[in-house]
């Protein structure tokens, strides 16, 4: 995979989310074969956003998500400014064939963290965050069938990033808590409530976004001070439709709502 092959393999891909066009797969000759190809690729859409990244998404942080899609780890992708919208907001449900909503921690930096050989251990990258936030997150893919799609296919098409929905920011008391124990709850119109916990995000959300500064590094990125990182769905993915009302309570730290039009 070239510089070249990438551009080409993003634009194609930014055509078919501006449109809501889908496709079986990209084409042989830039398709990408491993995570790396993948992830050269997503950096390609960043031409075709007019803002800095917003932040970052984790996708598959959960063994049942990794298993549904067919890869054997986590995966990340970009949030774009143009695809997020706040607390209350009413969000259109545009070409959306995933129809589900998760609900998320997401962590705003509060200082950046570069690239470097050795790992980033835990409670450095909890010392650059500045606050927590609570998000639901709307996954999509331009892949007819993204389940088979592949995760190097995946990562190219930016992790399944579509809406990401930032709530309100949560009390400081939540550096106190167990976020791995704490308890979420989703609700949808006309649907069962869907209960979550944070151990449902790679057994601890602050374990998904060290492992999210590390990929990074990996790969020469610097996670910017300013930047979000939503960590992955606490509960089941919740089908939604165009109509819906969406929530997600955090109990003592808030809750997140929003609607589709």
């Amino acid at each position: 995979m070239n510089l070249d092959n990438a551009k080409q393999a993003a634009e194609l891909l930014s055509k078919t989310w501006r449109s809501g066009e889908v496709i079986e797969a990209l084409p042989a000759a830039v398709r990408p074969t491993d995570r790396e190809a993948g992830y050269l690729i997503q950096a390609q859409l960043e031409q075709f956003s007019e803002q800095p990244v917003f932040g970052w998404k984790i996708a598959a942080t959960s063994s049942a998500g990794q298993a549904h899609i067919g890869i054997d780890g986590p995966i990340a992708g970009r949030i774009f400014a143009e695809t997020v919208y706040y607390d209350g907001d009413t969000i259109p449900f545009g070409a959306n064939r995933m129809c589900v909503a998760e609900a998320e921690f997401a962590f705003k930096m509060g200082r950046d963290l570069e690239p470097r050989a050795e790992h980033y251990e835990m409670d450095e990258v909890l010392d650059a965050v500045a606050d927590l936030y609570l998000a639901i997150e709307t996954p999509d893919s331009r892949f007819e069938d993204f389940v088979r799609a592949g995760g190097p296919q995946l990562i190219a098409d930016n992790a399944c990033a579509y809406r990401f929905i930032l709530g309100p920011k949560a009390p400081a008391l939540w550096r106190e808590l167990d976020l791995a124990a704490h308890e979420t709850l989703g609700r949808v119109t006309d649907q069962a409530d869907a209960p979550g916990r944070g151990a449902n995000v790679l057994g601890d959300p602050r374990l998904a976004l060290l492992w999210l500064v590390n990929e990074l590094a990996s790969l020469g990125i610097t996670l910017r001070a300013g930047q979000y990182v939503t960590t992955g769905t606490t509960t089941v993915p919740m089908p939604i439709k165009a109509g819906d009302r969406v929530s997600a309570d955090f109990g003592v730290l808030g809750e997140v709502n929003c609607s589709f039009l």
